[in-house]
């Protein structure tokens, strides 16, 4: 089934009013070009450019294009993102690495990587991390619109055992990869189908691709294709959604010259959401889904459960309290429903993943929380993964108060629950001993990279909810401490696909190495290699993140940090680490630029940061922006 949007003059764009709701729901939202607050001229000149740099066959990026940067700095999308991911959100660097133009293949149905770059953590429900998608010209429902299944960001596969997702993204359909269809036109002059299959869906392609959303089985699962969109349109989805890439329909002769560009930045969080206050909504009031037309009647009361905590939490950083309407049922009844709950979380297959997930959520709702938390720590115990991930993030869901839990699993002997245990601490705790202590040791000395990589993203998570609170700020300076040490004992490796001599998709686990070390990049740079450190790029990702509040919270650990930063944008293989390390260092030096009295060496920071980012041969211009950091010119920019 495609969506039935597709047939009218435009899609329905995202109100202000509903963003937080929609995306809490659906995961998608879409921001009319108008929304952005900037002039629609831009687009055109950035469509142009595009035009003449693929023709020149460049490389497409803000060097090339920097008129991106009056699209990341537009008052509406800063807005929009502000409310989904948090004040000073952050850009991956490098994320934009493509001109993903439309033609005649297709790509299958997955979901990005959840880590920088083919890596693999423990995916957030949380909106920790979202996609951008930036369209700078029309896209007409031919011209291969980007295809994605909203709703499905909540429902995902094992990987724990499972190697079709070891590198990072999950999939629906992993065999359309396997069988080489991505690699057969769909459409265009070498296409064995004739115009009316492909105008009308009917080829083995599309066929397939329908097929595999609607055989998932799940609530509100079903295609949408994002079009008709005006020029200047924005997609922001969670990192979470299945979406995929998709074919051209209308005649090849004319792609050249009206070719689909589109630009994509992964986001992500650096502050904790800053609201009191979250109202309780009706989340089948409006029948039909304004977006897809998805009928939202037959909602069950565990996937509202889900999106009631995920809209309290985007507001207020906080879980909902108990559902009030059982607070008159007796304490049998209350262990009766809390038993067939935990029931539902034992459910076999794939196709009941929404079942447990929403029986762990709703099983965090009820009113006797000590029970609850009980049966979800017996869920996380559980030896079936699919059972596992449904009680962790049904712990998650309980706060606070399932801290204990999240510490007992990250001491224990089986690396999969002191995964689960690492991540929750990061989502649900602040720090104090007990908790910094476990996860340094995690992140320091345990024999897993995939458990490092984890702890590494947890500490950050931990600093940013902690700076929040504004208690306990002297563990900061002792976060920062233990991060820089990773970063001198963890070493970059040849990446996976080339170590292996295989597609990404297809590289497996090693002895040295148990999570996904993707692809390599070096731009063709002479100064980079093709290496990667999964450990590396996520304490960096956590250094950004601590960085964005300023270095009062540093401590006496700054200047050397500030030495470690200069180290690795001088020094490091790793494109993707030098680029953090560029994040990481602009924000300290720009984001809080007005605050009185700073440190002499942020002062020197100031001073000396171009000839800093200059020590590499190329900069992160995209993340450097959204950092404060403004080039005077593209000529700055091209030095």
């Amino acid at each position: 089934m495609i969506s039935q949007h597709l047939t009218t003059e435009s899609i329905i764009y995202s109100k202000s009013k509903n963003l937080v709701q929609e995306f809490a729901s659906r995961g998608v939202a879409v921001l009319c070009p108008e929304s952005l607050g900037i002039s629609s001229e831009i687009h055109q000149r950035i469509y142009e450019k595009e035009k003449k740099a693929v023709q020149d066959q460049l490389r497409i990026s803000p060097e090339v294009i920097p008129e991106i940067f009056d699209i990341l700095n537009a008052p509406g999308l800063i807005d929009a993102c502000d409310r989904l991911v948090g004040k000073n959100w952050a850009i991956v660097p490098f994320s934009h690495n493509a001109p993903f133009i439309s033609g005649a293949r297709d790509q299958h149905w997955h979901k990005d990587d959840n880590a920088p770059y083919n890596a693999r953590k423990q995916r957030h429900h949380q909106a920790i991390q979202i996609e951008m998608l930036y369209y700078p010209q029309d896209v007409s429902v031919e011209m291969g619109p980007t295809a994605i299944v909203p709703f499905s960001h909540y429902w995902t596969f094992n990987h724990e055992e499972n190697q079709d997702n070891f590198a990072g993204a999950d999939h629906i359909d992993f065999g359309y990869l396997i069988e080489g269809l991505e690699s057969i036109p769909v459409s265009g002059p070498d296409s064995k189908y004739t115009s009316e299959d492909i105008i009308q869906r009917k080829t083995k392609h599309d066929r397939r691709m329908m097929d595999a959303v609607s055989g998932l089985n799940w609530p509100l699962t079903s295609v949408f294709e994002v079009a008709p969109l005006k020029a200047g349109s924005i997609l922001l989805y969670s990192h979470n959604t299945f979406h995929r890439g998709n074919h051209r329909r209308d005649d090849w002769r004319q792609w050249t010259e009206n070719p689909r560009f589109m630009w994509r930045f992964w986001i992500y969080r650096t502050n904790e959401p800053s609201g009191t206050d979250s109202t309780e909504v009706d989340w089948c009031q409006e029948g039909l889904d304004p977006l897809t037309g998805f009928d939202l009647t037959e909602v069950s009361s565990a996937i509202k459960s889900i999106w009631r905590y995920h809209k309290h939490w985007l507001e207020t950083g906080k879980p909902p309290s108990p559902k009030i309407d059982d607070t008159n049922q007796s304490n049998e009844y209350l262990k009766k429903e809390a038993s067939q709950l935990f029931e539902q979380m034992l459910e076999k297959g794939d196709e009941k993943e929404p079942i447990r997930i929403g029986a762990a959520y709703e099983l965090a709702a009820i009113r006797d929380q000590i029970l609850a938390k009980e049966l979800l720590r017996r869920a996380l115990l559980n030896e079936r993964e699919s059972v596992r991930r449904a009680g962790t993030y049904g712990l998650v869901a309980l706060g606070a108060a399932a801290e204990d839990v999240f510490l007992e699993a990250i001491k224990s002997p089986i690396k999969w629950l002191r995964k689960a245990g690492a991540y929750g601490l990061g989502e649900v705790s602040t720090l104090n001993q007990e908790t910094f202590d476990a996860v340094k040791e995690c992140l320091l000395e345990d024999s897993s990279k995939y458990i490092r990589s984890v702890a590494a993203g947890s500490l950050g998570c931990l600093g940013r909810r902690t700076i929040a609170l504004g208690q306990g700020l002297g563990w900061i300076p002792k976060c920062i401490e233990v991060l820089l040490q990773s970063l001198r004992q963890e070493e970059n490796r040849l990446s996976m696909d080339r170590a292996q001599k295989r597609n990404i998709k297809f590289v497996r686990p090693t002895d040295e190495c148990d999570v996904c070390e993707g692809m390599g990049i070096d731009f063709g740079v002479e100064r980079f290699a093709p290496v990667r450190s999964a450990v590396r790029e996520n304490v960096l990702w956590a250094l950004v993140m601590l960085c964005s509040h300023g270095e009062e919270v540093l401590g006496e650990n700054l200047d050397s940090l500030l030495e470690e930063l200069k180290k690795i944008i001088r020094e490091d293989q790793n494109v993707i680490s030098m680029g953090f390390a560029m994040d990481a260092l602009s924000r300290l030096a720009h984001l809080r630029f007005c605050e009185e009295a700073p440190s002499t060496s942020i002062i020197e920071l100031r001073t000396d940061l171009e000839t800093i980012l200059n020590s590499s041969p190329i900069q992160c211009w995209e993340s450097l922006v959204r950092s404060g950091l403004k080039p005077a010119s593209p000529e700055v920019i091209q030095h």
